[in-house]
């Protein structure tokens, strides 16, 4: 059942679980989580930056709403971290039904100026947008891009933000990074900053970047506004890790199908265990299918 941004994480955001955001780069993890979601009944976010809409072509978008309406539970369709307005026109023609407009590298007017024009783009087609304020840091092992230094998010400035672009979500920085964490690092999330800022904007907020950070604090972000939790790297290293092994193993292998379902099961593995820490499994009879 696809459905919009907003009225997904209505109810995560009143009931305290969040929702998966799961990067998709081809069919095959577009396969694996959906699969996943129906199996333990979860609503479920399809994630797609836009490297990989390049990566994919035109098609996989349409491939990727129609697996969305046979789907059997809530599913987004979202453009994650779109960096100019053409990326959010593009993402809503191919039948996106949520945007991320990530003006966060910017000056802080210059950043409400960029989000309130998507906003206004997307609103017009009723589509959700998540905004970014403050900005994740960057391991440099992940695609997604961001900063060599966190620049964490600042309460007064987030209730500044929502209200002067009306955005449905916030991705906000509390001390995660995109990728894995090198072994000198150790991460920790400010736990009483996210409090302040849920405190502040009252709306569902989101957590980027949290691939490393231990599951206590994880599962604690939800109880505090973080309705989507974003992941990309656990799942598709997970998949490749999984495939150079049966290569490894079978060096003259060269059909998909020989190849393919042990790294999908594997990916299947942490989307699985990745639901249930964020407590969406089993949250999709929360959802009525005529508020969807």
């Amino acid at each position: 059942m696809l459905t919009t941004m907003t009225k997904l994480l209505r109810v995560a955001y009143r009931e305290r679980f969040a929702v998966g955001a799961f990067n998709i780069a081809n069919s095959e993890f577009l396969k694996a989580v959906i699969q996943v979601a129906e199996k333990e009944n979860s609503p479920v976010i399809l994630q797609i930056h836009p490297n990989e809409i390049d990566l994919m072509g035109d098609d996989f978008a349409a491939y990727c709403v129609q697996a969305a309406n046979r789907a059997k539970v809530p599913v987004v369709i979202h453009l994650d971290h779109g960096r100019h307005i053409n990326d959010v026109v593009r993402a809503i023609r191919y039948g996106f039904t949520s945007v991320m407009i990530d003006g966060s590298h910017l000056p802080y007017e210059e950043n409400v100026a960029l989000t309130k024009a998507a906003v206004e783009i997307a609103h017009a087609q009723n589509i959700s947008v998540e905004g970014e304020l403050g900005t994740i840091g960057n391991t440099g092992s992940g695609s997604e891009g961001g900063a060599d230094e966190i620049l964490y998010t600042d309460p007064d400035q987030a209730n500044d933000f929502v209200e002067r672009t009306q955005v449905d979500t916030l991705a906000v920085a509390i001390g995660t990074s995109h990728g894995f964490y090198p072994k000198s690092m150790k991460p920790k999330l400010q736990i009483d900053r996210l409090i302040q800022i849920n405190a502040k904007v009252n709306l569902p907020l989101v957590l980027h970047g949290g691939s490393d950070n231990s599951e206590e604090e994880i599962r604690e972000t939800t109880k505090h506004g973080i309705a989507k939790i974003n992941l990309s790297s656990e799942m598709k290293r997970a998949f490749f890790n999984e495939l150079r092994k049966t290569l490894n193993d079978n060096p003259n292998e060269y059909e998909p199908d020989a190849l393919f379902p042990s790294s999908t099961e594997a990916a299947k593995a942490i989307i699985s265990h990745k639901m249930h820490l964020f407590g969406s499994a089993g949250k999709a009879d929360l959802y009525h299918p005529s508020q969807l």
